[in-house]
């Protein structure tokens, strides 16, 4: 299995599906419409189709939010899969603040080997490989050649010389198992900052080296982090689950993540 050719794929695969979605989100929009026909499924529609009509050819099973209903008689054979969440931040897509993805992560035996997440708004592009690292790079449109875009690609973590502690979350909706890591973080610091950002940013936030921890003692699925542990893993991170030494895993029987902290 040639990696260098399926990251490549991934990656092209990613900012043609932001390209999808920015032409729905530059359209005008009524978002109280709900149906199917609302531009919002229309960009995870469109740019999931764009995703798989790239990875398609890998012969690599595939699951997105868009196909959540393959069992698990299905899935639990699979040594490699893609996971796609084809637009992770819907509330940001609605609130047009920019802070939405599109996430694509390679699976292997339930452990993240590969993750991109792009962002279409700021064409800022993080991908992740085992044995390479992570990478950020601003990027809008397709590549050919891998190992020219690591060279102009930024290696995470990035040194930004700060003293400060910085935990992304959120200021309005904290859990009081939230609360309490904080405390402990604040005894252990001095003082805290909270970052608030959206969707799969908050693992890419560690992983660059913005901040320094982020908790999540709330529920998301597996295409919300895949990506994104991937980013932080390979940038030297962990991705354990609450209150335990144990990674999150994928490709589970239930696709709901555990709670889990990134640090």
């Amino acid at each position: 299995m040639n990696f260098n050719e399926l990251l490549k794929k991934a990656i092209n695969a990613s900012v043609e599906g932001g390209h999808a979605i920015m032409e729905v989100y530059a359209s005008e929009f009524a978002v109280e419409h709900k149906d199917d026909k609302s531009p919002l499924t229309l960009a995870d529609k469109n740019c999931n189709e764009v995703i798989e009509a790239h990875l398609n050819g890998t012969d690599i099973p595939f699951l997105s939010e868009e196909g959540a209903e393959i069992t698990y008689d299905d899935r639990k054979n699979w040594e490699y899969s893609w996971l796609v969440d084809p637009l992770d931040g819907t509330k940001e897509f609605v609130k047009r603040n920019g802070e939405f993805t599109v996430n694509i992560a390679l699976i292997h035996n339930g452990n993240p080997i590969m993750g991109i997440i792009y962002v279409p708004v700021k064409e800022e592009l993080y991908f992740a490989m085992e044995g390479l690292g992570s990478y950020k790079v601003n990027r809008n449109s397709v590549i050919d050649d891998l190992e020219e875009l690591i060279s102009t690609s930024d290696k995470l973590p990035i040194n930004y010389d700060r003293d400060n502690y910085v935990i992304v979350g959120s200021r309005s909706h904290m859990s009081a198992e939230t609360e309490v890591f904080f405390d402990e973080m604040k005894k252990e610091h001095g003082s805290v900052e909270v970052m608030a950002v959206g969707s799969s940013l908050k693992l890419c936030m560690v992983a660059e080296g913005k901040a320094d921890a982020y908790p999540r003692y709330a529920p998301t699925m597996e295409w919300d982090t895949g990506a994104g542990h991937a980013v932080a893993k390979y940038a030297g991170f962990s991705v354990k689950q609450y209150n335990s030494q144990k990674d999150v895993i994928y490709n589970k029987e239930d696709l709901l993540n555990p709670w889990f902290l990134v640090k």
